[in-house]
């Protein structure tokens, strides 16, 4: 499974999970209203595995990512590693680390924690998460400069993006299914409106599946919970296995920086029998 490795790392591969489609006219009352219930589904829990992704921007080999995801005493453990390569390291060096904890119950979140090297900048990231909403720490330090902002939102099934795909992939994702999340991936909230919008069969590096299509559409919720649209995500759609595991297999979007692809590149899950 593919999560957001960093806020940026994903701006333009994870998050791609984000169909741009600006939903009609609504006060904070109504969206709030829509959004649905955090609720496990029964389909299994995904076994304990270990993937690794390439991402291509505009036909560029740009960024890779290696993640790993199991079950352990603190609860669902979700550990990321990421940073640009090639050309695009040249124009833009980053690396990310990206750790996040959620409920083995209920798969709400728990904790995140996410450090960003950019150029010379380091940017360090940390939510906290209640019943209530989620506290957000940054802080950003550049040479002797040191900027720091504390963040709150308050709604009660706000989900990071790892619970929220945690939580995603045990529904059932019939086709023409709608699920409206609430999600904070890092300083601001969104609501996420993700359609099952058909099966179909795709290859990647990893092999050939029946795959899961989902368009999903992104607003900011902004100053007075109002809903606000994306400026930087045009189109995306993504593809999840349509098996027991249900990985992530492909991303396509588009956004301000032009196309952007992820895929798996390799698939290993833990304790599995030979």
């Amino acid at each position: 499974m593919i999560l957001q490795a960093s806020s940026r790392l994903a701006a333009a591969c994870l998050c791609g999970l984000t169909l741009l489609a600006p939903l009609p006219a609504s006060d904070a009352a109504d969206w709030e209203r829509r959004v649905s219930p955090v609720a496990r589904g029964a389909f299994p829990e995904l076994r304990p595995v270990r993937t690794s992704y390439r991402f291509g921007w505009n036909g560029i080999a740009a960024a890779q990512a290696d993640i790993r995801l199991a079950k352990t005493a603190r609860g669902f453990e979700f550990q990321a590693t990421g940073g640009t390569i090639g050309l695009a390291r040249t124009l833009w060096s980053y690396d990310v680390q990206h750790a996040a904890i959620s409920d083995p119950e209920t798969l709400r979140p728990i904790e995140v924690r996410e450090v960003e090297n950019i150029r010379s900048e380091k940017v360090t990231t940390n939510l906290t998460f209640t019943p209530e909403g989620v506290v957000s720490d940054r802080e950003e330090r550049e040479g002797k400069s040191v900027k720091s902002k504390t963040r709150r939102f308050a709604f009660p099934d706000t989900l990071s993006l790892n619970s929220s795909l945690l939580f995603l992939r045990t529904q059932p994702l019939a086709e023409g299914a709608m699920h409206r999340i609430v999600v904070y991936p890092a300083t601001s909230a969104y609501l996420c409106t993700i359609t099952a919008s058909g099966r179909e069969r795709i290859s990647v590096p990893t092999g050939t599946y029946n795959a899961i299509k989902l368009d999903v559409r992104l607003e900011k919720i902004g100053k007075k919970r109002k809903l606000q649209p994306h400026k930087k995500f045009r189109r995306a759609t993504v593809w999840l296995s349509d098996d027991a595991d249900r990985l992530v297999l492909r991303i396509e979007t588009q956004v301000f920086i032009g196309a952007v692809v992820a895929e798996l590149q390799s698939v290993q899950f833990e304790n599995a029998k030979p």
